[in-house]
């Protein structure tokens, strides 16, 4: 048994499940009249994310031992994501969708951070190849979700801030 596959496996079947969530909450959204923001960068939000994982199955030998405390960190990081994800209930969306007149989310880890499933994402971008002793595709692909989120945090900011008062 391969970890590597195992652990992508795993990875890849929860993230086809969040898309699959996230289609629910946008049809529903758009029809209670949600509008989309940032749409030109989610092509690109949607690639790296695939590519991350890719790379991995590509580049990290499949007999790779993880690392388990990396590995353990990986998991809990779930934990949080999911958490993230059960606060926002049914406006969770990979999207930027915004419902005029809905009240921002200021529960769970939203009483503390504004983002933070872009903070949890920032870790297991870094966290996971780490585990498998990827320092290159931990580096590069880190970098570049910094890239893409210093855009889809300042489309979002614009699309959400009419509803900061409410």
């Amino acid at each position: 048994m391969s970890w590597l596959y195992l652990v992508l496996g795993l990875v890849a079947l929860q993230r086809l499940a969040e898309l699959a969530w996230s289609r629910r909450n946008e049809q529903r959204l758009r029809a209670e009249g949600a509008t989309e923001a940032g749409r030109g960068h989610y092509p690109f939000l949607v690639a790296l994310h695939a590519g991350w994982l890719v790379a991995m199955l590509v580049l990290v030998p499949p007999e790779t031992i993880p690392n388990p405390y990396l590995l353990s960190v990986y998991a809990g990081l779930q934990f949080l994501r999911l958490w993230t994800v059960a606060t926002l209930g049914r406006f969770w969306t990979t999207r930027i969708l915004t419902l005029p007149g809905a009240p921002l989310v200021r529960s769970g880890p939203y009483r503390w951070f504004r983002h933070p499933n872009y903070l949890i994402v920032i870790a297991e971008i870094v966290t996971l190849p780490l585990a498998f002793g990827a320092v290159a595709i931990a580096l590069i692909f880190s970098l570049a979700n910094l890239i893409l989120l210093a855009v889809r945090i300042r489309a979002e900011e614009a699309a959400l801030a009419s509803r900061r008062s409410l």
